[in-house]
């Protein structure tokens, strides 16, 4: 099973390098599970970020909440701490987080006027949620047994996470920034803005686009990769 942006091997690589640090947390005497909590609250942060537009400083905030997440799992292992109660903390706060800065997005884009961004946060939201869903009901089925799963798919969190950034970054340094933004402009409805497309509700709009149309696609490579396992099981 594969087709996921993100290989093991990389996935592997990253955690390598992010295990001093967490020891680092550690010796401070932070537990794998307080952590992930921070994490949690960083991702509060940035929803509150995203709520009033600040989309710079959301944007900042989602990846190193991101990064911050890979700490309490990278702890867990290095100090012999792994358990299923620690899992099930570290996926349940990550989809609460996820879900919590989709939400700020939603408030964020209406405060600006910006209609077609707020339905795409609340797609993309759902998207991804079922992304995470697939995921874990297939496991608990027992199929694509330990991580298996996770290697599945074009877009999962950590894709996710990027392109998020990626688009409330641009949004905010290129739409606020921009000389040309006192031209005239041609309006679409949903409240899309033609005369000036690096503006940064343009940005918000292919990123968020973007995810909604990759996690769909993951959502659905899952659901084959289940299927197919169950018809060799059955066969």
């Amino acid at each position: 099973m594969s087709g996921s942006l993100v290989s093991p091997e990389l996935r592997a690589r990253i955690r390598g390098l992010m295990t001093p640090i967490a020891i680092g947390l550690g010796r401070l005497g932070l537990s794998p599970n307080a952590l992930t909590v921070i994490g949690f609250l960083i991702a509060c942060v940035a929803a509150i970020a995203a709520g009033v537009g600040a989309w710079l400083a959301a944007g900042f905030l989602v990846i190193f909440g991101g990064v911050f997440d890979l700490f309490d799992g990278a702890l867990a292992r290095a100090t012999n701490q792994v358990s299923k109660a620690g899992a099930f903390m570290d996926s349940t706060f990550d989809r609460w987080g996820e879900g919590v800065v989709y939400i700020g997005l939603v408030i964020g884009c209406l405060g600006e006027g910006f209609q077609l961004g707020a339905v795409l946060a609340a797609a993309a939201m759902s998207s991804a949620f079922m992304v995470s869903y697939t995921r874990a009901k297939a496991e608990s089925l027992g199929f694509a047994p330990g991580k298996g799963m996770a290697n599945v798919g074009l877009a999962p969190r950590e894709v996710r996470l990027v392109i998020l950034t990626a688009g409330l970054v641009l949004a905010g340094i290129v739409g606020t920034a921009n000389p040309l933004l006192v031209l005239e402009t041609w309006s679409l409805p949903f409240g899309i803005d033609l005369a000036r497309p690096w503006a940064g509700q343009v940005w918000l709009f292919w990123s968020l686009l973007l995810i909604t149309v990759l996690a769909t696609i993951t959502t659905i490579q899952r659901i084959v990769a289940t299927l197919r396992q169950a018809a060799a099981s059955d066969g």
